[in-house]
């Protein structure tokens, strides 16, 4: 179990936190305290970062802004990577930005809760985040057993 920490912008409790930071660092195997960057923002906000960091002028539920290359299912080493740690120690393996109103839409549309999806699309950018892509069959395959296994462990099921 690697220590696995998520600054977040106030949008998830406490509780939770702490929680998605067990799972997730269940599931990496590092030799120093990984963390990630988590905001939710509204449909402006996501489609300027959408445009300008993707050239893709439209609304969408989640970006994520990994640091780290080619870490996929390996042992993350902070030896190889001393310019992404952070004050605190942590290296920091990118940012995820959540839309508040595609979740909420998404929400209703699978008719599931807000916070199943919002906690969905967090694990689906911390994947993105440790290497984990769907460009293909099996890279999605991968990506959603990754997903799965963290939702599980905090009880997160498809309604």
């Amino acid at each position: 179990m690697s220590e696995f920490v998520i600054y977040d912008d106030g949008t998830l409790s406490e509780v939770r936190i702490s929680a998605l930071e067990k799972a997730i660092g269940e599931e990496v195997r590092a030799d120093i305290p990984l963390a990630v960057e988590f905001l939710a923002v509204d449909s402006e906000e996501i489609r300027r970062l959408n445009r300008e960091m993707r050239d893709t002028d439209k609304v969408t539920d989640v970006l994520s802004f990994p640091t780290l290359d080619g870490i996929r299912g390996r042992e993350i080493k902070g030896e190889d990577h001393p310019f992404e740690v952070d004050e605190e120690g942590r290296l920091l393996i990118g940012s995820i930005v959540v839309c508040k109103e595609r979740a909420k839409e998404q929400a209703e549309e699978f008719g599931h809760s807000y916070e199943r999806e919002l906690h969905y699309l967090l694990v689906h950018g911390v994947m993105h985040c440790l290497g984990y892509d769907h460009i293909t069959d099996e890279d999605r395959a991968q990506m959603r057993e990754q997903e799965e296994k963290v939702l599980k462990k905090l009880g997160i099921t498809r309604e």
